[in-house]
């Protein structure tokens, strides 16, 4: 039986599972992207770090099929995705839990985790994910019948991180998982996401604490302006002083 797919060894593969290529996006004349360059391998965690307005979720929105892009080429698996809509990108294992967390307030915990597992029909498989899910976030387990709406913030995150499960990705994306929550929520996230990676998962992580993203992430790309202005291992990045001066909050 298999869990999220088999797990696989962390290595990098000769092509990378996810290639941005002087990607542009923009919203009607103004260009919020302004031709990146980006690449993830299967099994690593890679970090989006930079300011508000940088271009982060909108760029995790072009690579959900969420927004088009205006230029520049978007590979996954060596397959060109650009004209691929976004619920086939879904059922090709590119999974986002969207800033806000996008859940369906008025439905119960069940049918929001359902939902994300909507485009299946291997049943039995399909109650054994909802079952990994509830080991990995037993709060969730426990608000089963709840109107998802009535959760805390903290909850409906893992909520939003359980239903982009159920769809069995083999690159999840998070946008801001930890805006607004509890430190003891956060660590929590942060520990399923340590699981998944482990599971063989892939994840690129936009995330407003530079120092937790960078502290986690095998590599990390930082933008300003919509551009990528940095890139690097997390480590570097975290050593580096325009970075720590810009976005860790330290003077050097």
């Amino acid at each position: 039986m298999l869990i999220w797919g088999a797990p696989t060894m962390l290595v990098k593969d000769v092509s990378p599972l996810l290639r941005l290529r002087d990607v542009k996006i923009a919203y009607g004349q103004i260009q919020a992207v302004k031709g990146i360059d980006l690449e993830l391998h299967a099994g690593e965690l890679v970090s989006l770090i930079g300011a508000n307005g940088a271009g982060k979720t909108t760029t995790l929105n072009a690579i959900a099929g969420t927004l088009p892009l205006a230029g520049g080429a978007l590979t996954y698996c060596d397959e060109d995705i650009a004209a691929l809509p976004a619920h086939k990108r879904l059922r090709a294992g590119i999974a986002l839990v969207p800033e806000g967390r996008g859940i369906f307030t008025r439905l119960t915990v069940e049918e929001n985790l359902r939902m994300g597992a909507y485009s299946r029909s291997d049943d039995a498989e399909i109650e054994a994910d909802m079952e990994n899910v509830y080991r990995m976030l037993p709060r969730v387990k426990e608000r089963l019948a709840q109107v998802a709406g009535t959760l805390s913030g903290g909850e409906q995150q893992m909520l939003a991180i359980g239903r982009a499960l159920l769809s069995r990705p083999k690159l999840l994306l998070l946008d801001e998982p930890s805006m607004g929550l509890a430190p003891l929520v956060v660590e929590k996230i942060f520990e399923v996401v340590q699981t998944v990676l482990k599971q063989g998962m892939t994840v690129l992580l936009v995330e407003q604490n530079a120092t937790l993203a960078l502290e986690f992430s095998q590599r990390a790309y930082v933008m300003d302006g919509g551009k990528i202005t940095l890139s690097g291992t997390g480590e570097e990045l975290l050593r580096n002083p325009k970075v720590r001066e810009a976005y860790l909050g330290e003077a050097v």
